[in-house]
């Protein structure tokens, strides 16, 4: 079986992707399925995890969502294990059936492969991580982004009030015509925040467009940790300042963030100390790492499933690739220079 694998020779070198034949799938064991893959989407790989979970080899697996038929049974999808040893760009892979759930019928092989990373963490964002309800305020950094638009629709569908910022023009703009694909027509977010020029105070849209309140939930796409001029990159003097979420966060709020080397400083703590607000951290390999877990995981599945089916989610996709175009594909996700999901489409 052939297969797209990652190569890092030490710590901090460029990955390198490569093709490679593996043998034939071992006999199926109780509980295994012989799933034949449709379509896979690429995401990018945190090494660092991966190292930290001791699961460091020559050759590592790329592509984890993938959506297929278990032969001569159903239409299926689910995610890879981060310990897998096969990588989803293969014809046919072996996967343990509770990692699968059914594909509903009229949604394609690219959107369910596409959506459902994105579905899990704006699922774990939301509702397990800061209990999102109708009437609470919103706001999604880089709503323009896979995860960002998924959680806006998410958002606005349990009948929050969405604020979003937009690193450019065809962000805003993109974020402006974002309508529910069923029910009233209106906007999904009711607030699109230009950051481009560097001139807009988030916090301070935020309080004004909140009555001085404040947001109940903020959901980040990465913060600056230091001021602009230590920054070394214009993407990095986007991101808003940690004090400024912290600003703009309402009494009892939740801050869940990507970032997984945040730092609060003792001022930080105390000012989230008085709010009585909640700083959580979105793992979505956390569903996966813990067994305990797995009922919860497969309700999340089924939901973005149906969510999907029903039109609730629209995923913001890329044209699908053939398998060939894997490696070039993988490349660009893994250096961020993408904005689109990938989907390879056997």
């Amino acid at each position: 079986m052939r297969g797209l694998y990652f190569q890092q020779s030490s710590p901090g070198e460029e990955i390198s992707f490569v093709f490679q034949e593996k043998e034939n799938l071992p006999d199926i064991k109780d509980n295994y399925v012989k799933l034949q893959v449709k379509a896979c989407a690429l995401s990018w790989i945190n090494t660092k995890l991966l190292s930290e979970m001791k699961l460091e080899k020559e050759f590592f697996p790329v592509g984890r969502e993938i959506a297929g038929v278990v032969l001569e049974d159903d239409e299926v999808v689910g995610i890879l294990p981060l310990d897998s040893e096969e990588s989803g760009l293969c014809e046919i892979v072996r996967i343990h059936e509770h990692y699968l759930v059914h594909k509903p019928e009229k949604v394609t092989w690219a959107e369910a492969a596409g959506v459902i990373r994105d579905g899990i963490r704006s699922y774990t964002a939301l509702h397990f991580l800061s209990h999102l309800s109708p009437g609470k305020s919103v706001l999604i950094m880089d709503g323009a982004s896979a995860l960002g638009t998924i959680a806006i629709q998410l958002a606005h569908h349990r009948g929050a009030k969405v604020i979003s910022t937009a690193y450019n023009l065809e962000d805003k703009q993109y974020l402006e015509r974002l309508r529910p694909a069923i029910g009233l027509k209106q906007p999904l977010v009711v607030r699109v925040i230009d950051v481009s020029n560097g001139k807009v105070d988030v916090a301070e849209s935020c309080l004004e467009e909140t009555g001085g309140i404040g947001v109940d939930i903020v959901l980040d796409a990465g913060v600056r940790l230091y001021s602009k001029d230590e920054e070394p990159t214009l993407k990095l003097q986007l991101l808003p300042h940690k004090h400024d979420i912290i600003t703009l966060l309402g009494v009892g709020g939740h801050w869940v963030t990507t970032e997984e080397n945040l730092q609060l400083d003792p001022p930080d703590s105390h000012c989230l100390f008085l709010k009585g607000a909640t700083v959580s951290f979105l793992n979505d390999e956390v569903w996966n790492l813990s067994n305990m877990q797995q009922g919860k995981y497969l309700c999340i599945l089924k939901d973005v499933m149906e969510k999907l089916s029903t039109g609730v989610f629209r995923p913001l996709l890329d044209e699908p690739v053939p398998p060939y175009d894997a490696k070039v594909s993988m490349e660009i996700v893994q250096k961020n220079q993408t904005r689109k999901k990938q989907v390879i489409q056997f």
